[in-house]
This record gives C-alpha cells, structure tokens and sequence, in this order.
C-alpha cells in the first residue's frame, strides 16, 4: 500500500514541525548536493527557522554565490526596470497575508472564528490560552507579593513612629506632672503666710483701738 498524499498546510504541533522541518532541510540539502553535483551546477540555500537559526548549503563559497546573485540581480534590474515594482508587490501582499494571519489568530484566542476549526487546531489554541493564563497569574502573584512587602515595611515604620510619639507623650505628663506639684506647693506655702500675717496685723488693730476701714474692690 502507498503512502498517502500528505496535506501541505501548517502543522499546528510545535515538536511535529521542529521534526519535519530537520527532515525535509536535511533532505533539501541532499538534493542540493546532488544537483550540484551532477549538473555541475552552483547551488546555495539559506534556511531560518521559525526560531530564528540560520542554516546554508553552498556547493562552493556561499559569499562567491552570493556576489554572483547579487550582480546577476543588478543585470536584471537594469533590463527590466519593473522588477523592482513587482518585487515589492510581492512583499507587500505577503506582509498583507501575515498581518490577516495575526487578526485572524487574535479572533480565534477571543473564542471568535472557531467554527471551521479543526480539534488539533482547537487543542492548539487551548494550550496557548493555558500557558498566557499561566504567566498572567505568575505576574499578578510577583506584583501582590511585592505589595505586600511594601505594606509590611510601611507597616513597620509607622509602629515605630507610634512609640516615638508615646515617648515623647509620656515625657510632656511627666513635665506637667512635676510643674503642677511646684505651683500646688508655691500656692499652698504663699496662703499660709498670708493667714499669718492677717492675723497678727488684725491683733495689732485691736489692741491699739485703731479704726478698720473695709474697701471693697
């Protein structure tokens, strides 16, 4: 029995598409070789990854080939002057397509769009939501924690600002305390000597017969 036709679309699996993709460079790369080798041709591929990594195969030095491109791209710019219109066309249908793939992923992460998609496609979706949640709640648990601490440290520099002013309130009573025992005491000393001399000047009144005049304020 043959092998069955294989789709050619995205494969929404992160491990499926790293292997896939390290078995069809490594195959491209053979064919290249093979090419090169047999039509005595000079052949360079250059592959970045969805990762970021570069990988080349060059049948001779890539920098001669790529010299060698880059002339021949001159040559034909110079002889067809639209080359570089339809260039950037292409370019900028592609960004056009990429900038639709992302709305289109953006509508399918709010639960809009769902209904042509496939399980795979669904379960791919599930385990983004899942691991964006996940760092969301990491984050918001880092910020109240880190708030916590502040309170705390706030909440410590007011307890001791408490007992400073404590200090300072239980120093004032003691001062008033003591100033109102000196005047109860200066107070009580000028009143017994006020009696003693009321009494010895009224004696001497009487005994000399002497008018007493009351003036009343």
């Amino acid at each position: 029995m043959g092998r069955g036709k294989i789709s050619i679309e995205r494969i929404d699996n992160v491990t499926s598409r790293q292997v896939t993709f390290t078995k069809r460079r490594k195959g491209l790369f053979k064919k290249a070789k093979e090419l090169s080798i047999l039509c005595d041709a000079e052949v360079g591929i250059i592959i970045f990854s969805s990762s970021g990594k570069v990988y080349e195969f060059a049948s001779h030095c890539m920098q001669s080939l790529l010299q060698r491109y880059y002339k021949a791209n001159e040559e034909n710019q110079v002889l067809n002057p639209t080359s570089e219109a339809q260039l950037w066309k292409v370019e900028a249908e592609s960004l056009r397509q990429q900038l639709e793939d992302l709305r289109m992923n953006s509508r399918q992460l709010l639960g809009e769009d769902l209904s042509e998609l496939t399980i795979e496609h669904l379960e791919t979706l599930e385990n983004q939501l899942e691991m964006g949640t996940k760092a969301i709640r990491t984050r918001k648990k880092e910020i109240f924690k880190a708030k916590i601490q502040d309170l705390n440290k706030t909440e410590i520099l007011v307890h001791q600002e408490n007992m400073e002013l404590h200090k300072k309130i239980n120093l004032m009573r003691q001062e008033m305390s003591e100033l109102q025992k000196k005047v109860s005491a200066g107070s009580g000393k000028d009143d017994q000597e006020g009696a003693e001399g009321g009494a010895s000047s009224s004696k001497s009144a009487y005994d000399s017969y002497d008018p007493i005049e009351l003036k009343l304020s």
